[in-house]
């Protein structure tokens, strides 16, 4: 009888065993298929002297948390060069991957991957090293087009990765610390990912173990076409950790299209710095949940500066599509054809205003914005100690005219809503703060148990704050 329930169990576990096997994708086929598309990249560059040597880490966005700083890496360093980035005799080299997309030897990767280096040699999964060229790249979205002289080359199918789905298994093929035609899988994570650097992508996020050398490389749906360049990772360590970021290939063709057609790519602007709405935030709005990007600063002479757009309004829509979150606002902008005329639905003071502008071009670099520190002093009833801010003060925290400069802060309202002292305060609710007496005014008359905006800027970054008057 034993027996009997011992063998019953056992075929159970068997058949349920081979029900899940059978569910589990095969990727030998696709691997199979498109592993010749994949090719390992290679830069040369010349030694520098120490004093020409620059910043070789990606531009993160200045008051990013200093933890996030070493999260958020691109990782294409070749590990046999660990520790020679100082300047010297020796060549700087670096490994990445890429993937043909034409027979006739358009070849994509990242642009860190190939970012300031006199030559560039890719090897193709037949052994050929062939000298590639630059057609040009794109920083902004970190992608870059290289042209070797071949023809009949395998190249990959280019899929749309709109149609992917969270859970879906995807595929990644490259060369991660030099090992070449290493897959790795995994399933999509998230969509729309809105990244430190990486305003301009909404990334897609998987779970494929991706490592330095898999950047450039391919993202495969099940299908066999490639949704993504792989191109960031999330990690404490510099290794995979389980969080993986690959750029959408409708974003990556529009700008494979213009940098073939003028060596360049350029991308909508409107000209503001927004944040995210949070509950508080919200709640002091007038709505009735967290959405759309709260506009918290307009750049002089920007699109959005001739056009309806002021400080404190909250973009739900542009050109129809929602804005669920202030990252999903800048892919949208960024792939609007220059002079174009867009539309934004958005919430001013609880009403809901239709404002259209016309879409400008990103400029090349974005203005770098001073720091200043501040010495405490005395507080006030709210725990906040303000003074008007001198020519010296305001040429260093870049605030033209307007605002208050927190000289110190105690417990209190103000500090559990995040204020610092060396912050500018330039907005209480909807009342412009240009002097120390329109402060006390504006303080004076804070409803008690209500979520009050409060406009501030640090670091030359201006943002939303919501406190809360207890008594």
């Amino acid at each position: 009888m034993f027996k009997n329930i011992k063998w019953s169990v056992f075929l159970t576990v068997l058949f349920f065993s081979q029900q899940v096997l059978a569910q589990l994708p095969d990727f030998t086929e696709m691997v199979k298929t498109n592993g010749a598309s994949v090719v390992n990249i290679s830069t040369t560059q010349k030694a520098k002297t120490v004093e020409e040597i620059t910043d070789k880490e990606p531009a993160l966005p200045e008051g990013m948390p200093p933890e996030m700083e070493e999260l958020f890496k691109h990782f294409y360093k070749n590990p046999d060069s660990e520790g020679e980035d100082e300047g010297g005799d020796e060549d700087e080299q670096s490994l990445g991957s890429g993937f043909i997309i034409s027979k006739d030897g358009y070849i994509l990767t990242n642009h860190h991957v190939v970012k300031n280096a006199d030559e560039i040699i890719v090897k193709l999964s037949d052994h050929r090293e062939l000298v590639a060229k630059l057609i040009g790249s794109d920083a902004r979205t970190d992608v870059a087009v290289l042209k070797v002289d071949a023809a009949d080359l395998p190249a990959v199918t280019i899929g749309s990765p709109e149609q992917l789905k969270v859970g879906e298994w995807v595929l990644a093929i490259g060369s991660p610390f030099g090992f070449e035609q290493s897959a790795t899988a995994g399933i999509v994570s998230a969509k729309g990912r809105s990244l430190p650097g990486g305003n301009y992508v909404p990334f897609i996020q998987t779970d494929v173990a991706i490592n330095p050398g898999n950047s450039g490389g391919p993202l495969f749906n099940m299908d066999g076409k490639v949704v993504g360049i792989n191109s960031q990772i999330y990690s404490r360590t510099g290794g995979f950790m389980g969080l993986s970021f690959s750029i959408p290939m409708d974003v990556v063709m529009n700008v494979v299209d213009q940098i073939k057609a003028t060596g360049k790519a350029t991308h909508g602007w409107l000209g503001v710095q927004i944040q995210d709405v949070t509950r508080k935030l919200a709640e002091s709005f007038g709505m009735k949940k967290p959405q759309g990007a709260l506009v918290a600063r307009i750049v002089p002479d920007s699109p959005a500066a001739h056009a309806d757009v002021q400080i404190g309004d909250i973009i739900t829509e542009f050109n129809g599509q929602p804005v669920e979150t202030s990252g999903d606002l800048p892919p949208m902008v960024g792939v609007t054809p220059i002079n174009n005329t867009a539309t934004l639905k958005l919430i001013r003071q609880g009403e809901t205003k239709t404002v259209t502008f016309k879409v400008g071009l990103l400029p090349d670099q974005d203005k770098k914005l001073a720091k200043t520190k501040v010495e405490a002093k005395s507080s006030n009833k709210l725990g906040v100690k303000v003074s008007e801010l001198s020519a010296e003060e305001r040429d260093a925290v870049q605030v033209a005219k307007g605002g208050v400069l927190v000289r110190d802060v105690e417990k209190g309202v103000a500090k559990e809503a995040g204020i610092q002292r060396g912050d500018v305060i330039l907005r209480i609710q909807n009342e412009v703060i240009n002097s120390v007496d329109d402060f006390d005014k504006a303080i004076k008359k804070l409803p008690v148990g209500k979520s009050i905006a409060v406009l501030i800027q640090r670091h030359g970054n201006p943002a939303f704050l919501a406190l809360t008057v207890t008594k």
